[in-house]
């Protein structure tokens, strides 16, 4: 893939190794690098080379509320999609990335609270996610070379780089403890229905063998916005979507929905970094100064595909729609000139009466008449829908339940393939012919 934008750390930074293979230890150019990484630890990793490590999407959608300042710890298990020592660094943002139903709790582009890093730690989760860690798989998270951080409101930060073993067939866990320093709202969070086991519970135990009092999350995922692993040579794509994109009502850690699967297919060279966010909608993505656009500004490639809640809950017009795309295409070409953007037709969602008329119009128009700035439209629905004129509707085959038409497992595999397939023949990036299937 062509890579743009890619700022590389000074010299004495190396790749690591592929997957299924440790690099030997080399403690004095570690040392350097880390040093060399302290210079630019206000510039995001992002740009210094590192490249999402796992398919799980960490968008925020929710924001916790209490009435009362809390101390709260968090333990996520995770695929990542390589093994071996791994050189990782977190990104985080501390604001809302899209709204959550009509806005009453959490709107997107709202900055979290006052809170604090009490401790946090990322290591080898082991081969199930039983809520337990052996004290020497992992390694505590530093930030500023404290173990200990304070977050503002809206605030963006990195961790400094931890390098971290884990076995192949193994998750990778990421533990941390925070505590909400006022009542009210405090730390953003994505609420949707789990993708990946994760453990909660009052108090401080992230780095505890044990998880203590807590119990399996339940529609809250708490993790950094990005975990990064550093492999100068890899390109950045990024799948900017809803819940659809996000992989909401697939299996619980089977990686199923086709953001896990395109990514493990590019994992050889690139990092997908998967920033669907339950109940997205464009237009929280094209306002001015939107928290989840930052993130997409960083991808060499960008994969777009809203629309279906804009549709829905959101009642745009196709109007409205078209001019919000256009919006989020014409600010991320200001920011990344070189950025490819790929912008998919919005998926079949069942839509019937006025919001079939909308999706149509909308699909049209993207296929026909695409935004300034989308470099490929890609028709999703040539996959997902049924034959015409039913093609507003998504395979019965494919969704999640008889009365869900979010997309289940076996419609991420088709998708997964389809995309590829077209990926290749559209020569996006240069893209060979060979991935790892």
């Amino acid at each position: 893939m062509e890579k743009t934008r890619k700022l590389k750390l000074p010299e004495g930074a190396e790749p690591t190794g592929q997957k299924g293979h440790s690099r030997p230890s080399n403690q004095g150019k570690d040392q350097q690098r880390q040093e060399k990484v302290g210079e630019l630890q206000e510039q995001p990793p992002m740009e210094l080379g590192y490249v999402s490590a796992t398919p799980l999407g960490a968008a925020a959608n929710q924001i916790l509320n209490r009435p009362e300042p809390f101390t709260h710890t968090y333990r996520t298990y995770f695929r990542p999609y390589r093994c071996g020592r791994l050189l990782l660094r977190l990104w985080h943002s501390n604001a809302v990335d899209s709204t959550w139903d009509r806005g009453q709790e959490a709107t997107g582009g709202e900055p979290g609270g006052k809170w604090r890093i009490e401790s946090a730690y990322l290591g080898d989760g082991g081969l199930e996610p039983d809520g337990r860690v052996k004290p020497d798989s992992i390694t505590p998270v530093t930030f500023g070379g404290t173990g200990t951080k304070d977050v503002l409101p809206g605030e963006t930060f990195a961790s400094d780089e931890v390098s971290v073993q884990v076995e192949e067939g193994h998750y990778m866990v990421f533990s941390w403890t925070l505590t909400a320093l006022e009542p009210g709202k405090s730390i953003p969070y994505n609420v949707e229905g789990m993708l990946a086991t994760a453990y909660d519970g009052p108090g401080n135990w992230a780095g505890e063998p044990e998880a203590g009092e807590a119990k399996l999350s339940e529609n809250l995922l708490v993790m950094p916005s990005f975990i990064g692993e550093y492999r100068p040579d890899a390109s950045r794509f990024v799948l900017l979507g809803d819940s659809i994109t996000q992989g909401v009502r697939t299996v619980k850690d089977a990686y199923e929905y086709w953001a896990a699967r395109i990514g493990s297919k590019l994992a050889g060279r690139a990092g997908v970094w998967n920033i669907g966010s339950g109940w997205g909608r464009a237009y929280d993505a094209a306002a001015e100064g939107s928290p989840w656009l930052h993130k997409a500004q960083y991808a060499d490639e960008l994969l777009v595909m809203l629309g279906v809640n804009d549709i829905d809950i959101g009642e745009r017009s196709a109007g409205q729609l078209m001019a919000d795309l256009s919006a989020l295409i014409c600010r991320l070409k200001e920011r990344n000139p070189d950025m490819r953007i790929l912008l998919s037709t919005v998926p079949p969602f069942n839509f019937t009466g006025h919001r079939e008329q909308v999706w149509r119009s909308v699909n049209e128009q993207i296929l026909n008449q695409p935004p300034k700035g989308a470099d490929f439209v890609y028709p999703v629905g040539d996959c997902l829908s049924c034959p015409k004129p039913e093609d507003h509707r998504i395979k019965p085959e494919y969704m999640s339940d008889r009365y869900d038409p979010h997309p289940n497992g076996a419609a991420g595999q088709a998708v997964a393939e389809a995309f590829m397939d077209w990926y290749r023949t559209q020569g996006v990036s240069g893209c060979s012919s060979r991935e790892n299937e």
